[in-house]
């Protein structure tokens, strides 16, 4: 193989290795993103869950009583 083929080809893998590492810091960009928005989605889950036991909590009371305010 002469100097220049030689040369073409490390060009060429010089290319293929700066894509290449260019498209890795993008998707470890977008993992950082994702962790961040299943941060997120825990917390919002997480207050869901109260919300919905205080709802629970509180159609249990007013099923509990009767029309008059009494309980059945």
């Amino acid at each position: 193989m002469d100097d220049s083929t030689l040369e073409d080809l490390l060009r060429r893998l010089t290319v293929l290795v700066v894509k290449l590492d260019a498209r890795d810091e993008h998707i470890l960009a977008l993992l950082d993103e994702q962790r961040e928005m299943n941060r997120q989605q825990i917390a919002i889950n997480q207050r869901l869950e109260v919300t919905q036991a205080r709802i629970e909590t509180l159609l249990a009371r007013m099923i509990a009583q009767g029309e008059n305010g009494q309980e059945a």
